[in-house]
């Protein structure tokens, strides 16, 4: 039995990519909290339990508060963030990639990787690279890189090895 299908949620945040980006951060969708209600200074990863944003406050030893705070780093850094889906319904009104259906895909992502000079995709889970590469191409000179998921409820890493991973991964200042 499938369970209840919920309304067709729109991505709520357009795609940040600054000039001249080199990196490109990808995930899947945002949690019900950013699409479902109107939160003050929301943005990518803005659920409080996500690590995403600790884990570059770590990488970069310094802190992001604000949405501000977190564009002034990814304008420094050159990196660009987007989702791989722009709009979905949810089973369950669960969070989960697994219960996001009806997809459609950003229809702004391939522009983004042609018109930057991307050489690094950063995927924030094996799910999202999996879906990218069954939907887009890109060159062969891009590196396409799978992140330990941000989401708490991925433990198979501390928070610890987490952070040295994206330490790797992420362009230093």
């Amino acid at each position: 039995m499938i369970g209840r299908i919920t309304m067709i949620e729109k991505h709520p945040f357009p795609p940040f990519v600054p000039k001249d980006c080199k990196v490109l951060v990808i995930g899947s969708f945002p949690g019900k909290e950013s699409t479902q209600a109107k939160r003050v200074d929301d943005w990518f990863y803005g659920a409080k339990r996500n690590q995403f944003w600790k884990l570059l406050e770590n990488v970069y030893n310094i802190e992001l508060k604000t949405k501000d705070d977190k564009k002034n780093l990814f304008y420094k850094a050159k990196i660009g963030i987007t989702d791989i889906i722009e709009s979905c319904e949810r089973k369950e009104n669960s969070n989960s990639d697994s219960n996001l259906i009806n997809k459609t895909y950003n229809s702004k992502l391939a522009e983004i990787i042609e018109t930057n000079p991307i050489d690094k995709i950063l995927f924030t889970s094996k799910g999202v690279k999996n879906e990218f590469c069954q939907h887009f191409t890109v060159s062969e000179n891009v590196n396409l890189i799978t992140l330990p998921s941000p989401s708490p409820i991925y433990r198979r890493m501390s928070f610890e090895e987490k952070a040295e991973n994206y330490k790797i991964h992420f362009p230093k200042l």
